[in-house]
């Protein structure tokens, strides 16, 4: 069996809390270029792991509470978090991907794809400094069923949380793929399962009187918005799909004018063909 790395002024809390206040953390070596961290605080201190371009704090340490082994962690306990997150990848000198981090990738790579931004925008809100701040490569399953199941008893409807949890667990799919030191994906796929009975059909048909009065409404709102809701309620597709419509999607030069509407991000990236019932030609004017 390998022996134990050893510190004598960092592995219990009683040599720990004799050490002077400073902001320069004491430090251990734990293996070839790893070390662990502890900064001494006037409360609770923390641990952190150093590498040669990097460091990363990651756990309080148990000076004035027990361990837990995921927000407060024994000397051995931090030792073993700090090799495991130094080494998931050798060779690697940049700092883990923090959730923040991997949000703004996931935005990123949304505006790429002509997706919403604000899948990641609304995300944010939803997230407090300290959880973005985290490292994605050490989230662990409780915390991300914890952080969504707090959504809900703050008076959030459970679709909606469900809604929030996939667009973080996205942008944490994303981050694991852009970075191969993610290898656990564990966390966020049983931590962020769809909730039971989240999703509730709403298949409300309003009467074509209703339509028109709504549109009518909405034209007289303002132009542009009334033609965004007139082109809603003709064709039935997703907003998102409307937003992607340029003027050569009409082709009001047919006999029976077409609108050759984008699919939905669940669809694959192809043309689908609208028939309104209304007058297509009309909508030549307020695309262009």
């Amino acid at each position: 069996m390998a022996r134990r790395t050893r510190s004598a002024f960092l592995e219990n809390r009683t040599a720990r809390l004799k050490l002077a206040t400073r902001k320069k953390p004491y430090t251990a070596q734990i293996a070839p270029g790893i070390f662990l961290a502890y900064r001494r605080n006037a409360g609770p201190g923390t641990w952190s792991v150093k590498c040669s371009r990097w460091l990363k704090r990651f756990a309080l340490a148990d000076d004035h509470e027990d361990a837990n082994g995921e927000s407060v962690m024994t000397y051995w306990q931090a030792l073993e978090r700090a090799k495991r997150l130094a080494r998931a990848g050798e060779g690697n000198s940049e700092q883990p991907i923090s959730v923040a981090a991997a949000i703004d990738a996931y935005e990123a790579d949304l505006e790429m794809r002509g997706g919403r931004k604000y899948n990641a925008t609304q995300l944010r809100l939803h997230l407090t400094d300290a959880f973005k701040s985290k490292t994605v490569a050490l989230l662990a399953e409780r915390e991300l069923r914890d952080w969504r199941a707090g959504l809900v008893k703050m008076g959030m409807k459970p679709s909606s949380a469900d809604r929030i949890g996939r667009s973080l667990k996205a942008a944490l799919a994303l981050a694991a793929r852009n970075d191969k030191r993610i290898s656990n994906t564990t966390p966020w796929q049983n931590g962020l399962k769809k909730l039971p009975d989240s999703e509730v059909a709403r298949n409300v048909i309003l009467p074509d009187h209703t339509v028109a009065a709504l549109v009518r409404a909405s034209y007289d709102e303002d132009a542009d918005y009334g033609l965004l809701i007139d082109v809603l309620a003709e064709t039935g597709a997703r907003e998102s799909q409307v937003f992607k419509l340029t003027p050569a999607d009409l082709q009001d030069h047919l006999t029976a004018p077409r609108l050759m509407m984008p699919t939905s991000r669940k669809g694959k990236s192809r043309k689908i063909e609208h028939r309104p019932f209304g007058d297509l030609a009309s909508l030549g004017g307020g695309a262009a």
